[in-house]
């Protein structure tokens, strides 16, 4: 089984993927906090190595790598001690490969025909202001409108 991405649980710490990230990040909860099985006995209350320790510091601390790369070690330990547990985690990061955890994702497309000026790619603009020259025209006469008139003296 293949650890759980450092990325991915700083991402749903964060309230990365919206409510679907919230709802993985509380079955991820809810499963670390099944009692642990090792050898086919259960564990009372948090046991060391668990995971729920990691779990609640990363949760108050997202940005932190350190306790994120800590909790994926500890996830990847208890599944190889308990194979209920590693089924149900793997069927888990099945679950959350399909949640778009980058919000500010930004994908733009210009096409076809000619534009003229500015075009700004990006995502959540404010208080902009362009100047801009008026178009030179190509036209004999240098009349934007069709050879209708001259040029303005």
């Amino acid at each position: 089984m293949d650890p759980v991405s450092v990325g991915l649980l700083a991402a749903l710490a964060g309230g990365a993927g919206g409510e679907l990230g919230r709802d993985a990040w509380a079955a991820l909860s809810a499963l670390v906090r099944r009692p642990f099985r090792r050898g086919g006995a259960d564990e009372d209350g948090p046991a060391a190595g668990s995971g729920e320790a990691e779990l609640a510091r990363l949760a108050q601390n997202p940005a932190d790598q350190s306790i994120a790369q800590a909790l994926s070690t500890t996830l990847a330990v208890r599944a190889a001690l308990d194979a209920e547990f590693r089924a149900v985690l793997a069927a888990w990061q099945d679950q959350v490969q399909r949640i778009p955890l980058d919000d500010r994702a930004v994908h733009n497309t210009i096409s076809g025909g000619t534009q003229h000026g500015p075009a700004l790619q990006g995502r959540d603009f404010s208080n902009l202001t362009f100047t801009m020259a008026a178009p030179r025209s190509d036209r004999p006469g240098g009349s934007d409108r069709g050879g209708q008139g001259g040029t303005a003296g």
